[in-house]
């Protein structure tokens, strides 16, 4: 089997798309890469931000602190230590303070200032005091969280503040202000790096002092991400799943800390992106082979257009057109290459059928120069015959039938005549051949008139009685009969010689049109059978049907020839 090949215009598409397939994707890795290093340090920036946004809001806040010192330490030098209302005042407006508690050097509470709460009268430990073994009034110390212990049936979650101050009377005081730590809290809770990041607070050593989750951390239901990694200096570093951002507070030894998930800031929009990317891709992919297939299109249609006329050329070479094909300048190049080679094969082959029907000439004339001698052969012994039986006037009528015969043979040069004077011509031989053989033979005509008129190779049913009278009666004992018939079918002329005779075998039958111009019989029914091929094509010519002691028929299939394509075929 033959193996089927690709079109050009399948190369040129898979070619052209995988080169932009290899392109895109190449071009996908690299920005790709450089999106996930830039969405990294974006989320870096971003988490850098929102910390920097809480410590500042909480140092803020604890600057705020600071001056609320400030004002306690003014109103206590001017009051000579003594409670003010001012402080009441405070504690009452502020909503966020919960207490102020003043202790001596030695840490005994001296005065407090609690606003509308009452001051336990026992209490079991003071949580609010920071106990250091030394303090500089310069300083805000801070507690972690706890609950306020101090107040009667209040016990809210509190970070205690403390500064040493000194009083008028130049003795240190210790100052400690209790402030709602969802003050501080909400700072962190409501900073947000992305969906699911967060904020906490720790203090110089990495202990946790607020955790949103704080709860779920002590119980043991949560491991903070961070655990394991040094938060000690400020700035942003990334691991594997998380960016952490550390940023110290001004004015205290705590420190804020950003945790924000890559695949929530980077690889989910990473993956997002990747989707849309494979979208766009995919449609330009689309376009890409559409396109790529138009491209090719124009570059194989004129391809398949002189393929094409090709298998034209092929099938009629003699009557083939060609019709130029456009297109680039090399297909145009190639175009007109193939119609110079159409030119010059159809001037070879117009030399070589001028060549074919001069030798076809040559071939009639040597066939018609065995035709002639043959009969004359026959004829002559026939006449010479009937001299010696003293037969005068039989072979003066033959020898008047032997002029009229060749008079209508000679038919002025012409092959072809009318089918009126072949019959004549077959008469004066059956004519010529009766005087011969005694009337040992009948013979009959069915002609159709319309036939007569149409035009056939003259010589044509001589040689086929004569094969009848020599090979097929001659041998009889019986009177034998020819008939001639002549009809139409369709297109074409059919000639019917059938006789009585003895026959022949189907071996016989199919030799006889193959003899050659050398052996002793048969010469003219092949003769015949040659001419005709030779004039009209493969598809005329005799056939022979015969059967032993019956009889044998021989039909000639010839088309309708009319006098104005006569000339036609003679000149062919």
């Amino acid at each position: 089997m033959k193996k089927r090949k690709a079109s050009l215009s399948f190369i040129i598409t898979i070619l052209v798309v995988g080169l932009v397939t290899l392109f895109l994707l190449w071009s996908t890795f690299f920005f790709l890469s450089l999106y996930v290093s830039s969405m990294k340090q974006a989320a870096q920036t971003s988490s850098e931000q929102a910390v920097t946004q809480a410590s500042n809001a909480i140092s803020n806040y604890i600057g705020d602190m600071q001056e609320i010192m400030s004002l306690i330490e003014k109103n206590l030098t001017k009051s000579g230590g003594k409670s003010d209302q001012t402080l009441e005042t405070l504690c009452d407006v502020r909503s966020d303070l919960v207490a102020v508690y003043i202790y001596d050097a030695k840490g005994q509470l001296a005065d407090s200032y609690t606003g509308t709460h009452t001051l336990k009268e026992h209490y079991l430990k003071d949580l609010s005091y920071i106990a250091l073994d030394s303090y500089n009034p310069d300083v805000l110390y801070l507690s972690e969280p706890h609950v306020e212990s101090l107040l009667q049936d209040y016990y809210p979650w509190v970070v205690s503040v403390l500064q040493e101050l000194t009083g008028a009377d130049g003795q240190r005081m210790r100052v400690v202000i209790d402030i709602r730590f969802s003050k501080i809290s909400d700072y962190v809770d409501n900073v947000g790096i992305g969906q699911h990041g967060y904020c906490f607070i720790t203090d110089s050593n990495g202990e946790i002092i607020y955790h949103p989750q704080q709860q779920l951390l002590y119980s043991g239901l949560k491991k903070e991400a961070t655990a394991g990694l040094d938060l000690s200096s400020n700035g942003s570093f990334e691991t594997d799943d998380l960016i952490c951002s550390v940023r110290s507070l001004d004015n205290c030894d705590w420190k804020v800390v950003g945790v924000s998930y890559i695949s929530e800031l980077v690889t989910a929009k990473e993956m997002e992106l990747l989707g849309n990317i494979c979208v766009m891709l995919t449609i330009i992919l689309l376009v890409t082979m559409l396109v790529s297939f138009l491209v090719s299109r124009l570059v194989t249609n004129p391809v398949q257009r002189l393929i094409r006329a090709m298998g034209e050329f092929e099938k009629d070479a003699a009557g083939y057109v060609y019709r130029p094909v456009e297109g680039t300048m090399e297909i145009e190049a190639l175009s007109q290459s193939y119609e110079h080679m159409v030119r010059k094969i159809q001037k070879l082959m117009n030399q070589v059928r001028q060549e074919e029907i001069s030798l076809r000439k040559t071939e009639l004339k040597a066939l018609q120069a065995q035709i002639n001698p043959h009969f004359l052969y026959n004829t002559l012994d026939a006449i010479g015959w009937l001299c010696e039986e003293e037969r005068c006037q039989d072979a003066v009528e033959m020898v008047n039938a032997l002029a009229k015969l060749f008079r209508i043979s000679i038919s002025k040069g012409h092959e072809l005549i009318t089918i009126q004077k072949e019959v004549e011509h077959a008469r004066s031989y059956l004519k010529i051949q009766n005087f011969r053989y005694k009337n040992q033979f009948s013979y009959d005509f069915q002609i159709e008139e319309d036939c007569l008129q149409y035009y056939c190779n003259k010589i044509t049913l001589q040689p086929i009685i004569e094969n009848a009278i020599y090979h097929g009666l001659d041998r009889m004992v019986d009177e034998g009969h020819i008939q001639i018939r002549i009809y139409s079918e369709g297109e074409d002329v059919i000639f019917r010689v059938e006789d009585n005779g003895v026959g022949m075998s189907e071996e016989q039958c199919r030799s006889i049109l193959h003899k050659e111009p050398g052996d002793n019989s048969g010469i003219g029914i092949k003769n015949v059978n040659d001419r005709i091929k030779i004039y009209f094509g493969k598809e005329y010519g005799l056939s022979i049907e015969s059967e032993l002691d019956v009889g044998t028929c021989v039909t000639i299939r010839m088309p309708k020839v009319e006098e104005n394509a006569a000339a036609g075929w003679e000149k062919v």
